[in-house]
This record gives C-alpha cells, sequence and structure tokens, in this order.
C-alpha cells in the first residue's frame, strides 16, 4: 500500500499523517510551496514529498504515480472570498477525482474527509444519519457536499467521513475560547446552549486510516464522532473547570452575535486574514444543533471514537501549555 495524503501540513492531516507513519504506510504528500510544515517536520525524512497542489494538474499526476490509495483533507474551512469555498472544496475535490479516474486500475480507495456541515443541523432528539437528505445552511457545508457529490464520480472504490468539529492538539479553533478563559472570561454564545457532536483529533486520524482497508466501508458515508453529545455552554464550562480558574460568564445573545460577526468579516478584509467568524458562521451558530449519529460507523467497521471530552480537552490543553500557545 502507497497512501497520498493532500492536506498533511493542516490541522486534522497532520494527525491523519501521525497515524499512518505509525502503521508503517508508504505515503506520499502533496504540499504547497507555502505549506507550514512546522507539524510534521519529523516525518519528513521517511516520505515522499511533492510540491503542488490540488489545483494544479500536473502535480496531481505526479504524487499519483505510484499511488494505490488516497486519503483526501485538504479543505477550505474559512475564506476571504465564498468562492473559495468552492474552488478548493468543490474543484479541487473534482481535479482530484478526474486524476483517479485517468489511472483505471491503479488506486484501490479514495477516502474523502468531508463534514456534518455537509449533512446540516440536526438536534439530540433526530440526530444526522447518512440516510438523511443533505440540507447544509451554510457556503461552507454547501461546497463540502459539491465535494462529495465529485467524489460519488470516482471509478476507484470510495469512503466519504463526514466529522463534526474536531478538536485537539494543533487546533487554533477552540484556543480564543481558553485564551478568554485564561483572563477569567467564559463566553457563552447563544440563549440557549447549541447542542454538539465533536470529535477528539485523535480518534479522527485512527478513523480515516481504519477507513483505508475495510470492505464493509466501500463507497459508503460515516459520521465519525464521540457518541458522548454536549453543548456549547459544557464546553467552556469544562475548559475553565481544566483550567482551574474562575470565570465570569458572559452571555453573548443571537442579537448581539452577528454585529461581532460582521465587525470581524469586515476586519479580515482588511487585514488579509480570513476569520472563523463572520457571517456564513453566525448562520451555522443559529442552528438548532450540530449532532450527528455514529451508529453506521461503530457497527459498519467497528470504529468508535471513544476520547470523551473532559479527556479530549485535557490532553489539548497540556498541548497548549507545553508549545507555548496559552
Amino acid at each position: 500500500m502507497k497512501v497520498l495524503l493532500t492536506g498533511a501540513s493542516g490541522f486534522v492531516g497532520s494527525h491523519i499523517l501521525d497515524s499512518l507513519c505509525a502503521r508503517r504506510i508508504d505515503t506520499v504528500v502533496l504540499l504547497r510551496p507555502t505549506s507550514n510544515k512546522r507539524f510534521i517536520e519529523a516525518h519528513l525524512p521517511q516520505l515522499t514529498v511533492c510540491t503542488g497542489s490540488i489545483g494544479d494538474r500536473q502535480s496531481l499526476d505526479a504524487a499519483l504515480r505510484e499511488v494505490t490509495h488516497v486519503i483526501h483533507c485538504a479543505g477550505c474551512t474559512k475564506a476571504l472570498r465564498l468562492p473559495e469555498f468552492y474552488e478548493i472544496n468543490h474543484i479541487g475535490t473534482r481535479n482530484l477525482v478526474e486524476a483517479i479516474n485517468r489511472r483505471p486500475g491503479q488506486i484501490e480507495r479514495l477516502v474523502h474527509i468531508s463534514s456534518l456541515a455537509a449533512g446540516g443541523p440536526a438536534t439530540p432528539d433526530r440526530p444526522a444519519r447518512e440516510d438523511d437528505p443533505p440540507r447544509p445552511v451554510s457556503e461552507y457545508g454547501k461546497s463540502k457536499l459539491a465535494g462529495e457529490q465529485e467524489v460519488r464520480q470516482c471509478k476507484s472504490d470510495y469512503v466519504i467521513v463526514r466529522p463534526p468539529a474536531v478538536y485537539g492538539p494543533r487546533d487554533d479553533a477552540f484556543l480564543p475560547f481558553f485564551k478568554a478563559i485564561k483572563v477569567h472570561f467564559q463566553l457563552r454564545v447563544g440563549s440557549r446552549p447549541l447542542a454538539l457532536s465533536l470529535v477528539f483529533v485523535k480518534d479522527l486520524a485512527e478513523a480515516v486510516a481504519g477507513c483505508l482497508t475495510s470492505s464493509a466501508a466501500v463507497r459508503k458515508t460515516f459520521y465519525a464522532a464521540s457518541p458522548e453529545i454536549t453543548n456549547a455552554h459544557a464546553l467552556t464550562g469544562e475548559m475553565a473547570s481544566q483550567m482551574g480558574t474562575w470565570t465570569l460568564k458572559i452571555p453573548v445573545p443571537s442579537a448581539a452575535l452577528w454585529p461581532v460577526c460582521l465587525l470581524q468579516e469586515a476586519v479580515s478584509r482588511l487585514t488579509g486574514k480570513p476569520s472563523v467568524l463572520d457571517r456564513q458562521k453566525y448562520v451555522e451558530l443559529s442552528a438548532p444543533g450540530w449532532v450527528c449519529d455514529t451508529t453506521h460507523l461503530q457497527q459498519e467497521l467497528g470504529i468508535v471514537c471513544a476520547t470523551g471530552l473532559q479527556k479530549g480537552l485535557a490532553g489539548t490543553l497540556a498541548w497548549y501549555r507545553q508549545h507555548g500557545w496559552l
């Protein structure tokens, strides 16, 4: 087996690479010239490194030359312009699928990392299931769904993995909440706590690696998340508990969140740096919940993303402190 991993230098991709290297799987990575290699530096001597991107046909063909399996983790989660979501999550995925299809009989399997956002919001009383009609509410979710539709045109076997919000070491999305708690502010977004499924990044990486070889996974979609359901208020409460500090609970009602997202979007345009908070994120945060059913993954593949929130946040906090992020 020889695996091409896209998005290897990112948060989730770097953990998938850790899992592949721990399994001693021969791996090729496709990196842009500007990719930050800080998370994968130690692995580089044992990898085949190809320079290019999923937007470049020539570099895709070069990266796939001796590959038997592909894990497609490259994606856009925040953007200055809405078309960027589609350029990467949709058209980039189409480019990869077309490159695979140009090599009939060579690529045995494509594992595609999508998102719960492609399925749409769901609540604990009716969590999202793989056979539900997709109802994405954000442009990010719509672009990820469009990417899934491209994957289904793949002539090789494929597996689609839909994680919810991912957290863990190397993640910068949860970091602002920890930083706020450090100065004794516990932000509580929304008048009602948003119900959430989450997945610890190391569990997700192991689930993705397991999808490479399982015959039961072929041409199926799986939600990959912890069976534990939490909510946004409990999440920040557990962060405060882990940090062992007192906090002032600062309510951020939905009505106040809208101007904050508008302001952050304006700042992003001025600085040229995309932010997680924008009008698209407001749509997602205003949803009734983001909860998925993990039964299919457990019963079909025997995979459980078992790390609970308390243990996962403890590992995340320890990594932040060890690396000077907090």
